[in-house]
């Protein structure tokens, strides 16, 4: 055949599985289905290659070429217009027809004339006849509405980054830009942004279907909630009342959902026809290495064909979805629209760098959306330098996955390292000491005001690592089950209802995970992050991070931990590994390494990869693990897979792969169909379908979690020694220098500004006058000044100051544990401007002004004030610590209105009540 013919026959194959009927001109019937495409149909300029008819009219025209001609099909688009614009035999009128196509037997390209500024794009198929009939029957195209038909973006209930992000991609959609990336913090809405951006694209652009594709179950249900809630800004109805939200749990789409959540594991597993196990769903592609053969080949499926969807919305897209997995995304005709907090350049590159909006962490701390962190580190012996068991020296032996125990000798040195902790040696004093420098830390230093543990959420290394964690923070902190909880995809406990109760109630006060809330999960209460494993990814680390930057206002704070003082303007990562000084790489490798981790390939397979590496990989681990195992791991593993032994399993996965026997497999399937078959007539699809199948079946009981967890906890080492011999102790409990550097920088700015703003802000120009002018200083100075200081770009909250001072200059500083008033400002301005050699409260100076001046008073008075009368003045006091002065009109407040207001004042003190306010304010604030 002639590199033209062998074009031509893959083209009929991909029509006729679109659903076109392929004719040639004489055996010409169009009424034989909806769509048919006449081959060599005669024009006026010579014959066309296909010419489309549905439903009996001209539609559209493909022309054919080679292979080889791929590289510059682009050029043949002149010819395509030449005969879709050409005078068709036997058809009446020469409208130029709307759909054209250039194709070789590996590419597709499109173009439809009906664009504004009609542009082609590559296709991985061709349309359905009943799509091309939609599109012809309707008054304008998708492009062309992106185009003309947006209206204004209502602004009112969204962020300035929520709004730019919206009218970014929408002006990049309107441009025909076919992927479009938004750069958007943690925090700052990416999800509430994109249901924004996709309830517009439904109801004004007349988009038919969007997926939004997430890579772990958790995130789709996430997502899914969010869809449940959103009301937008011109229909007081849910967006779920609206339009039909599908989160895809089978391989069937709904032909009325318009929008479809879906992990890109099931999405391939649709495509594919390949079933895949829920718990596939679990892990985040990101933490799952893959070698390049492991490359996702999609084949055309007419149940979910390439229309589907007309707009792919990417959650997390900084991910490797794009990598391995691409394949998915590029078989829909569809805009691709990420969303990320963290980009790489991978994620640069495969949204052909149309960064559509852009809003960093830096600029939503100065917005205010989200908040900053500190990083106070904990430093022990045994997690620097690790330590030694000694031969002979009786410990726990710990079995990994049942933590039976058995009390033995150990037989030899046993020398292990920080890495080592929690793998092969568990030692309970380390943990301990971490948990136990947490909590004086938090209640000493970094939250020493609060009456409950703030919430906090603890990275283990596995679970096992997070069970032991949870029991020692039980004991450390003298609290029940309730306080500390796990929320891991294997906790016994359904991880969503702790999930939510972490984030809603009052307990647990602690979580501890491994994996399920490292990124994506909102948890807003959060204020401390513990870190007890080591994390290389830097984009991953960054998602780690990003669950405690949320912002939140005083009453969401309030509602789970009441001792808070206001809204949360912080969280603090708690450093106990080194995490922040450790090497990080840009992303996980993607070249084939010759170690890929069992539980990776056992994890491929679960995610729907069949590919001949990744399935001989697995087998051949397999069979030599069975024959490392004794008998009582044999039996486990047996049990997990309905009593197939491991090595069977791995024999199992070879024989699947035999040519020879799928050869006989594809007779045997034709000869159940009925067709007579050679082996030398068997074509590549059927002895491919046959592979599928045999592998598929082989593969089909590592879809059950248990029994890879069961395989992995087999090939590590059986056994955990438990240390409790060598004592571990703390060397170093204190904020990192990043932060010791950062509380500087917050000094420096806020001298800087008051010695700026001096003559302009009222409450500066007070202190800054000689003599002190007492009586102009006023509550609503202070107010003033500090609205000035908490706003963007400065963000210095007096909370905020006061930690900065306290962390510089500790041994000036006085009442780091009281909670803090608006009026201490007053006491930051003058420590600021050296008129005070120490900072301390504001009320502690006025109680220690008021004593001086009740002693006084007392001394020039023939008689000194009664109890009563002083009692008053206490109250008076107390006040003017408060709020700067005492008026009047301020005895209206609920605590010198609770005990009489200005009647009972005026009887108490009587005529010389003005005139001891008076002193008062004079004598206590300057």
């Amino acid at each position: 055949m002639t590199p033209e013919t062998k074009a031509r026959i893959v083209i009929d194959q991909k029509l006729a599985q679109a659903g076109w009927v392929v004719q040639d001109m004489k055996a010409l019937n169009l009424g034989a289905a909806q769509g048919v495409a006449v081959r060599e149909y005669p024009t006026d300029t010579g014959p066309a290659d296909y010419v489309l008819f549905v439903n009996r009219e001209a539609v559209g025209v493909i022309e054919a070429k080679r292979d080889e001609a791929g590289e510059n099909l682009t050029a043949t688009e002149s010819q395509t217009e030449r005969y879709a614009s050409a005078n068709l035999k036997w058809r009446t009128g020469n409208t130029p027809l709307r759909f054209l196509f250039e194709a070789t037997g590996q590419i597709i390209r499109f173009t439809d004339n009906a664009d504004p500024a009609p542009r082609s794009r590559e296709l991985f198929h061709f349309f359905k006849p009943a799509q091309l009939a939609e599109w012809q029957a309707q008054p304008s195209t998708l492009r062309r509405r992106l185009a003309e038909a947006m209206p204004p973006l209502p602004t009112a209930n969204l962020r300035s980054c929520q709004v730019n992000a919206v009218t970014g991609l929408e002006t990049s959609l309107a441009r025909n830009k076919p992927r479009a990336l938004i750069h958007m913090a943690t925090g700052a809405g990416k999800t509430f942004t994109a249901i924004t951006a996709v309830y517009r694209l439904l109801k004004f652009a007349g988009a038919k279907r969007v997926l939004f594709l997430v890579d772990t179950r958790n995130l789709g249900k996430q997502a899914h909630q969010e869809f449940m809630a959103y009301t937008p800004p011109d229909d007081a109805r849910k967006f779920t009342e609206l339009y039909n939200v599908q989160r895809l749990a089978s391989s069937s789409l709904d032909p009325h959902a318009q929008v479809c959540i879906s992990t890109i594991q099931r999405m391939y597993s649709i495509l594919s026809g390949e079933p895949i196990d829920e718990s596939a769903e679990d892990v985040s592609l990101n933490e799952t290495q893959q070698t390049a053969r492991q490359e996702k080949l999609v084949r055309y499926n007419a149940a979910v064909p390439i229309e589907s969807f007309d707009f792919i919305v990417i959650d997390e897209c900084h991910r490797s979805i794009y990598n391995l997995w691409k394949q998915v995304l590029d078989y829909f005709d569809a805009f691709l629209i990420g969303l990320t907090a963290t980009p790489d350049r991978r994620t640069f590159g495969f949204f052909n760098e149309n960064i559509v909006a852009e809003y960093t962490y830096e600029q939503s701390v100065a917005d205010g959306v989200n908040v900053g962190y500190d990083v106070f580190e904990i430093v022990t012996e045994i997690t620097q330098r690790g330590a030694e068991l000694k031969a002979r020296e009786w410990v726990d032996h710990r079995d990994r996955a049942t933590r039976k125990k058995r009390w033995a000798e150990t037989e030899e040195d046993t020398p292990y390292t920080g890495q080592d902790l929690d793998r092969s040696v568990v030692n309970p004093s380390q943990i301990r000491n971490v948990i136990q420098a947490m909590k004086t830390a938090v209640e000493t230093q970094i939250y020493p005001s609060r009456k409950e543990t703030p919430k906090t959420l603890i990275f283990a290394k596995t679970d096992s690592h997070a069970d032991d964690i949870i029991k020692i923070v039980r004991e450390v902190y003298g609290q029940g089950n309730a306080f500390c909880k796990k929320v891991t995809y294997r906790a016994e406990e359904d991880p969503d209802s702790v999930l939510a109760a972490f984030r809603n109630d009052y307990h647990p006060r602690i979580a501890v995970t491994v994996d399920m809330i490292a990124t994506g999960t909102d948890v807003k209460p959060l204020e401390v992050l513990l870190f007890m494993r080591d994390v290389r990814s830097r984009g991953y680390y960054e998602q780690m991070k990003g669950r405690g930057v949320r912002s939140l206002s005083a009453e969401g704070l309030q509602r789970v931990s009441n001792s808070a003082s206001g809204a949360k303007d912080r969280f603090v990562l708690i450093d106990a590994v080194g995490v922040e000084k450790s090497l990080k790489t840009e992303c996980r490798p993607l070249e084939k390494k010759p170690g890929v981790p069992l539980k990776d390939l056992l994890q491929g397979v679960a995610m729907g990869s069949r590919d001949d590496d990744t399935v001989l990989s697995l087998a051949n681990r397999l069979v030599r693990l069975a024959r490392q195992l004794d008998d009582k791991a044999q039996a486990r593993i047996a049990q997990a897979s309905g009593g197939v032994p491991v090595g069977e399993l791995g024999r199992a996965l070879i024989a699947a792969l035999d040519p020879d026997a799928i050869v006989q497999a594809a007779l045997a399937t034709a000869q159940a169909q009925g067709i007579s078959r050679r082996e030398e007539d068997l074509s590549p699809q059927e002895i491919e379908a046959a592979r599928t199948q045999r592998v598929a079946a082989a593969c089909a009981p590592f879809d059950a979690p248990a029994l890879r967890d069961e395989i992995e906890n087999a090939r590590r080492e059986r056994e955990q020694l438990i240390d409790h011999v060598n004592l571990d102790q703390v060397t170093y409990a204190g904020f990192s220098e990043q932060a010791e550097a950062q509380a500087r920088v917050a000094i420096q700015t806020f001298a800087d500004y008051i010695q700026a703003h001096k003559d302009e802000i009222a409450a500066l120009s007070f202190f800054y006058q000689q003599p002190y002018q007492r009586r102009a200083l006023t509550f609503e100075m202070i107010e003033a000044l500090h609205d000035h200081l908490a706003r963007p770009p400065l963000m210095l909250t007096t909370e905020k100051l006061w930690a900065a001072y306290a962390r510089v200059q500790a041994g000036q500083v006085k009442g780091v544990d009281r909670k803090r008033q608006l009026t201490d400002l007053v006491s930051l301005v003058r420590f600021a401007l050296g008129l005070d050699a120490e900072l301390k409260p504001f009320a502690d100076e006025v109680d220690k002004r008021f004593q001086a001046w009740i002693f006084r008073h007392n001394a020039q008075r023939g008689t000194a004030f009664s109890p009563e009368q002083t009692d008053w003045l206490r109250l008076m006091k107390d006040h003017i610590a408060s709020s700067c002065a005492i008026s009047r009109d301020d005895f209206d407040y609920a605590e010198l209105a609770g005990k009489g207001g200005l009647q009972k004042a005026w009887s108490v003190l009587g005529e010389d009540l003005d005139g001891l306010m008076r002193e008062m304010n004079e004598e206590l604030v300057a």
